[in-house]
């Protein structure tokens, strides 16, 4: 099978057994759009978490489809964020890294959004916006930047800032805290925090974790939320696209009561690959600078909060989906729920994401259409949340530029990919539903690829291109998921076809 026949491989599970056909509407339907950040596959108690409880995300996709082995297609927030609105893989975009989010000029839409507003959607974004800020300015709302700062745009903190000034204001400190810089608020250091005593961990947003002292009805959680219900208030006439965009469970890992302590850090087990010794792995040297998760009472810490985050975000959904019900739009609205990108939190030895393990680069997505999709559908072939572009237009009846963007309505190939920049790193993952090979962009790369078997290997432990006997085994397994990357690369017009075709996997 060639590269180009790869794109004509289909899903074993025929469109039609997820989709129904569309009745006769009398309007034309809604979109709401729920984005997490960072939070990983396995973050759902409908995933079969052991643990962690999503009544409110397991309720959406009983009602709808969930896709088990969603992709990103980069994992890091402004990438992959560029991705997903705009169906372009990031080889198209250009978009490789988070500086990204403050140009206001570079044009790599249009966006799904863009394309429902020239449509006369009426169309609102709230929350977490980090992406080329020349996409936000078809909203109805003037949307705020998050990170670095966009001329002419309302700074996300800041507006975040006032509100807790109005709504919950800054007290003293008092024993046992210290102050969160982001948030200007109290908050007691958790074990992976640099504050901690004895911590081993290091300074940044990314390593703060605690007990945030901010009144759960304030949290950053409930104030997105807060503005996604508003919005519903001023759209329920129709048609309209919302995005609600939560930024947890992404750091600052912080949590407010109840959800501090809801999840005893005694009772977590450790990740099944916690103790993985890393031998050929691709980020053996990133996981040996990572000591603090090396360490089993601060990964449970960290897993304690994590899980804590993710159930507050639940229970805030749990109120924009009843908000849905209660304005009687939920049968005509297609609801998305999905997350950027994953977080290690211990896997592997490792935190934070930018890696192609599946804590990093597999996250969740479900979609619900009553009357349209089936309830109950579960897929496990994989997808991309990229693919989400494609798909809503076609739901909504508004023309799809022809993009890397696969429409989920009908068969597609039976592999995706996701993409990272960097030199002498691992750049590209391509997923089949048994197999995953990371490998990198140039034949000169210093950089570790890697073949796993996942039907054999779930955990992504024994790296089938390590040992040389091994190589020489699995060469024409990893040969073949390199025609895959091929292919998607000569879709995408990469100009890295070139230097991929030159790297040898054997």
């Amino acid at each position: 099978m060639n590269r180009r026949q790869f794109l004509g491989s289909a899903f074993a599970l025929p469109a039609a057994a997820v989709h129904s056909a569309n009745p006769p509407a009398p309007e034309k339907p809604n979109l709401l759009v729920i984005m997490t950040d960072q939070q990983r596959s396995s973050a759902l108690s409908c995933a079969g978490h052991e643990i962690l409880k999503t009544p409110n995300l397991d309720r959406l996709a009983a009602q709808g489809a969930l896709y088990r082995n969603a992709i990103s297609p980069c994992p890091v927030c402004v990438p992959a964020r560029t991705c997903i609105l705009t169906g372009k893989s990031m080889s198209t975009t250009g978009v490789t890294k988070n500086e990204f989010a403050g140009d206001t000029e570079i044009d790599c839409g249009p966006s799904f959004d863009n394309l429902l507003a020239a449509a006369g959607y009426k169309t609102e974004y709230h929350g977490k916006y980090h992406a080329p800020y020349r996409m936000a300015k078809t909203y109805l709302n003037k949307v705020p930047y998050a990170g670095k700062r966009v001329p002419g745009a309302p700074s996300a903190r800041q507006q975040y800032l006032d509100y807790l000034n109005r709504y919950a204001p800054a007290r003293p400190l008092r024993p046992g805290e210290v102050m969160n810089e982001r948030f200007e608020r109290p908050y007691i250091p958790a074990r992976l925090d640099p504050r901690y005593k004895g911590s081993i961990g290091e300074s940044g947003e990314g390593q703060t974790f605690g007990w945030l002292q901010v009144p759960k009805e304030h949290s950053l959680a409930a104030y997105t939320v807060d503005q996604a219900l508003e919005a519903l208030d001023r759209l329920h006439g129709g048609p309209f696209s919302l995005t609600c965009s939560i930024g947890p469970p992404h750091p600052p890992f912080l949590n407010v009561s109840p959800y501090w302590g809801m999840y005893p850090d005694r009772d977590i087990p450790l990740p099944k690959n916690f103790h993985h010794d890393m031998t050929y792995s691709p980020y053996r040297d990133r996981a040996a600078h990572m000591r603090q998760y090396h360490v089993p009472e601060n990964v449970q810490s960290g897993l304690s909060i994590y899980y804590g985050m993710v159930k507050e975000v639940d229970d805030n959904i749990g109120r924009l989906l009843r908000r849905l019900d209660e304005r009687g739009l939920a049968a005509n609205t297609l609801v998305v729920f999905m997350s950027d990108h994953g977080e290690m939190m211990g896997s592997h030895g490792m935190g934070s994401k930018m890696v192609f393990y599946k804590e990093s680069a597999h996250v969740p997505l479900m979609m619900r259409f009553p009357g349209r999709i089936r309830p109950g559908t579960q897929i496990d072939e994989p997808v991309s949340t990229m693919d989400v572009f494609a798909t809503v237009l076609d739901y909504l009846g508004v023309p799809t530029p022809q993009r890397e963007s696969y429409n989920l309505r009908k068969p597609s190939p039976d592999f995706r990919v996701s993409e990272w920049a960097g030199e002498n790193i691992p750049n590209f993952m391509v997923r089949t539903r048994d197999w995953k090979l990371i490998m990198a962009k140039t034949p000169t790369s210093r950089a570790q690829d890697a073949l796993f078997n996942l039907k054999e290997d779930p955990y992504e432990m024994t790296n089938l291109l390590g040992a040389p006997a091994d190589r020489a085994r699995y060469r024409a397994q990893a040969n073949e998921m390199k025609d895959r990357l091929l292919s998607f690369l000569d879709r995408a017009h990469s100009p890295q076809t070139s230097t991929v075709k030159e790297r040898s996997l054997a």
